[in-house]
């Protein structure tokens, strides 16, 4: 789907969707969206501007890490939102110079709706809109970041407590992994953002008036914000996995402990019962006519001393 947004010279703005008006010469300024375009449409962002190949190819070959190349007459912008759902990045590119914007998007966009019709219902001077609407368009996609990481940052806290609870060990940490591995997947796309916001704001090339500057200085600072958002939760996801992992280890240390006593314990009466147990005729002790009983109570006495000592060297000891 094409749609235009066009100024005229009398300050009219009309909505369109096609480009047969764009060079007339009663037409200053327009905006134009290739949203979700068909093939034939593609050709149509060929054939009716003159964009270098190379920007075209970043169009078309889906998808390319956010960046700014600057064109002689224009601008091109590599824009990435996330969707919320795979937190996977969704590629809007735009061409923009001061008599135009053109934005073009293989999926939809919910950040190229609310500009474009927000743009609608502006009436004034035009002059500035170029850069307005590339400002609005980074806005509205970096503050769809938030809730995001928003949303991770919720389900790391809910893991606090649930390692000390038995019986989910498996679940916790899966859980863990799959919140490190959405972090990480947000920061492919944040971090390379970032990189971009930081050259607009430092381009002497392009038309940006100072006062205008400080609007894309504060998205910025909402990227770095997120920056650090992003890595204060993926170090709690790690001292999530190290405390559960740590705990673990010292509920097997009780687990060893425990069954290393009892085997202790048994050792010497498994030794007495192995040799009363064989079956040798002429064996000491073996007619005497309370030996069975003597057996059974030096076994036990052996028990209950064992059990003093350790208790004595705080084996039962958490």
């Amino acid at each position: 789907m094409i749609r235009c947004l066009l100024v005229t010279t009398d300050h009219q703005i009309l909505v369109d969707d096609h480009l047969d008006r764009l060079h007339s010469p009663d037409i200053k300024w327009y905006f134009v969206d290739f949203n979700q375009p068909t093939e034939q449409e593609k050709q149509q962002l060929v054939s009716a501007f003159d964009f270098h190949p190379l920007a075209l190819e970043d169009c078309f070959q889906y998808l390319q890490r956010p960046k700014l190349e600057y064109y002689e007459g224009y601008s091109f912008f590599v824009l990435h939102a996330l969707d919320n759902e795979s937190l996977k990045g969704k590629e809007i590119n735009l061409f923009a110079n001061e008599n135009y914007v053109v934005s073009y998007h293989e999926e939809p966009s919910s950040e190229i709706d609310l500009v474009f019709n927000a743009f609608q219902r502006i009436h004034g001077d035009h002059e500035h809109w170029t850069i307005e609407i590339v400002h609005k368009i980074m806005d509205k996609i970096v503050d769809g970041y938030f809730p995001i990481v928003h949303t991770l940052e919720d389900k790391i806290f809910s893991l606090e407590g649930r390692y000390e609870q038995r019986g989910n060990d498996k679940r916790i940490m899966e859980d863990i992994f799959d919140i490190r591995s959405d972090l990480l997947e947000v920061a492919r796309t944040i971090l390379p953002m970032r990189d971009l916001l930081y050259r607009v704001v430092e381009s002497r090339r392009l038309a940006i008036h100072a006062n205008k500057k400080a609007f894309f200085q504060d998205i910025y600072d909402h990227l770095l914000k997120l920056n650090e958002m992003i890595e204060y939760n993926r170090e709690m996801t790690s001292e999530f996995r190290d405390n559960f992992i740590s705990l673990n280890s010292y509920r097997m240390n009780n687990i060893m402990k425990t069954l290393t006593i009892f085997t202790t314990i048994f050792m010497p009466l498994t030794f007495i019962a192995g040799v009363y147990g064989m079956n040798f005729e002429h064996m000491p002790e073996l007619t005497t006519r309370y030996g069975y009983f003597f057996t059974l109570g030096g076994m036990a006495i052996i028990s209950i001393g064992m059990v003093i000592y350790f208790r004595k060297n705080h084996w039962f000891d958490e």
